[in-house]
């Protein structure tokens, strides 16, 4: 779902970015009043999460991929402008830092993934789970189906972006400039690799995190939204180190999801499309690989491609990110604390 640069027109990308900065600037104004300091290395810990679960590739059937986001439990959790806050750092340092996204298409991202996804997820699971108990299974059902539904309608909105490319921007003669497939071919193919996989992984994700924390530790989804009559359970969180360490492990068998064959739909290279269609669309040879990562695809630059070594590479690139986003988070913190002085 990480759309690369040239496959959306510069008119695409300036129109999705314009509408994404207001939008920031509000999940920014919100977080300051809705997060709590103590509560800022959660954040963390759900940028972290998103980050890694994205690393985790699954196969499709028709022989591309796809992936979990990890947006609803963190809107869950914590609400759904702080989950497009934690999504958003996610996707930023990985279009920057790793080239997964583009850089010019990160306004379209970002709507579709850390926009769509926790506002959907969040209001379809309040609807579901009301006013009942936190132990009740009416929260862990509509954790389940929030999570699949809105990773359904992020893939539609990401298919109604690319397929209007080719509708939009063409040549007299009608050759596509940018994305090559249409709207009755592209949201199809995104449909499908998130209904029948990306979707359920989304939802069996949220599941398990909602069940574990209905039983382990439940003062978790009380956070959001705050209530004045339960200031302990805003201020004080608890077992934030098992969750921690699940984030390592999460971490260190990152890995497997080089194991997944076949790129995600909309995300080929150049070499890639000239073999599906016969030519490269000329947007895509203009804006395309402009931005040089670091990391280029998670690995380290210069290391013989070994499958020890970009085990390895995965592993160093998921560890940087972390670092990257308790940074991040950490001058968040900063910032909220000087606001009290």
């Amino acid at each position: 779902m990480h759309i690369p640069d040239g496959y959306l027109s510069p008119q695409t990308c300036a129109i999705m970015g314009a509408v994404m900065v207001p939008v920031m600037g509000t999940a920014a104004a919100k977080l300051k009043k809705t997060l709590k300091d103590k509560q800022v290395p959660l954040l963390a810990i759900g940028a972290a999460f998103s980050f890694t679960i994205m690393m985790y590739n699954v196969p499709i059937p028709d022989g591309t991929s796809a992936h979990a986001v990890g947006a609803t439990i963190l809107a869950i959790v914590l609400g759904p402008w702080a989950a497009t806050v934690g999504v958003s750092i996610a996707l930023i340092i990985q279009a920057f830092f790793f080239g997964d996204g583009g850089i010019l298409t990160l306004g379209a991202n970002i709507f579709n993934m850390a926009f769509v996804i926790p506002f959907v997820s969040y209001y379809i699971y309040k609807l579901i789970a009301g006013n009942s108990k936190i132990s009740s299974r009416r929260r862990f059902i509509g954790s389940i189906i929030a999570g699949y539904v809105a990773m359904s309608i992020s893939a539609l909105c990401a298919g109604i972006e690319l397929g209007l490319q080719p509708l939009l921007f063409h040549k007299l003669d009608g050759t596509p400039l940018y994305a090559p497939y249409n709207l009755m071919q592209a949201v199809p193919a995104m449909m499908f690799a998130h209904i029948i996989v990306a979707g359920p992984l989304e939802a069996v994700v949220t599941g398990f995190v909602v069940k574990y924390m209905q039983k382990s530790n439940p003062a978790m989804l009380k956070i959001y939204p705050p209530k004045k009559s339960e200031v302990e359970s805003l201020q004080v969180i608890g077992g934030l180190k098992k969750y921690f360490h699940v984030l390592i492990a999460l971490i260190i068998f990152a890995p497997l999801g080089l194991l997944t064959q076949g790129n995600a739909y909309g995300e080929w290279s150049g070499d890639e499309i000239k073999s599906k269609i016969g030519f490269i669309p000329e947007g895509m040879n203009k804006f395309g690989d402009k931005w040089k990562a670091l990391f280029p695809n998670y690995s380290v630059p210069g290391v013989k491609s070994t499958l020890v070594n970009s085990s390895l590479g995965y592993i160093f690139c998921a560890i940087t990110a972390l670092v990257i986003i308790l940074t991040i988070t950490a001058v968040i913190s900063f910032l909220s604390k000087r606001r009290y002085l």
